[in-house]
Parts: C-alpha cells; sequence; structure tokens
C-alpha cells in the first residue's frame, strides 16, 4: 500500500511556498517540517507528501514520465489547483478540461523544480 511521495526541490522555501497555496486548494496543510523536508497532509492527519532537498546533496531532478495525482472533490477545486500552480511559479502541462472517459476532469501542471503533477476529479456515473 502507497503510504506517501516525495518531490525533489533545488530550493526549499520556494517549493514549501508553491505547495502551501496549491495543496490549499484540496485542503491539504503542512503536518512537518524538519531541516531539508517539508510534509503535507489533511489537517490533523498524517504526512502523505513531502517536498525536499535531496539528502545525497545533488541536484533536483524532475523524472521522465514521472508524475503525482491529486484528486479532487470537484471540477471547481481542480480549476483552482490549476489556477494556483500557474499563479505561483508552475507552468501549463495541459489546462483543465474534459479528458479520457466520461465524468474525467482533469489539468496538469508543473511545479517550479519541473515536477510534473496531475489534479482530477471524476463524477459518479
Amino acid at each position: 500500500m502507497l503510504l506517501g511521495v516525495c518531490l525533489g526541490t533545488n530550493d526549499l522555501p520556494a517549493a514549501a511556498d508553491f505547495y502551501d497555496k496549491v495543496l490549499g486548494t484540496l485542503g491539504m496543510v503542512r503536518t512537518m517540517e524538519v531541516d531539508n523536508e517539508v510534509g503535507y497532509g489533511p489537517a490533523g492527519g498524517p504526512s502523505c507528501f513531502w517536498v525536499l532537498i535531496p539528502y545525497d546533496q545533488q541536484p533536483a531532478t524532475r523524472g521522465n514520465g514521472t508524475q503525482v495525482t491529486f484528486q479532487a472533490g470537484n471540477n471547481s477545486l481542480v480549476e483552482a489547483f490549476y489556477q494556483a500552480a500557474v499563479k505561483s511559479g508552475g507552468s501549463c502541462d495541459g489546462a483543465p478540461g474534459y479528458r479520457y472517459r466520461p465524468g474525467y476532469y482533469g489539468a496538469y501542471c508543473r511545479d517550479p523544480d519541473g515536477n510534473k503533477l496531475h489534479v482530477m476529479h471524476e463524477a459518479a456515473e
């Protein structure tokens, strides 16, 4: 069972500011901070997503073919996540819209370090 996901950054304060704004649209908050990492999760809950300076002290790089997907409660939250990302130093990698199958609404963006993020909502049939 998957417990969480970590993404590397080359500028932890900037990445934390970005993720505070973007993940806040989905109700996620900072759940922990230590020397070189910041964790996020639901308010009052455990950390499940971390952004960190790589342990080996080498530059953080994005993975080709790697993405992290977040589930939104509705299409408006998909829009809010995407807009927060683009306004906070991220970039568009696929504007919000319907794709893949009926009821699937999603968007793609990249964080300031180039990590690919996907946010989606799928309406019940």
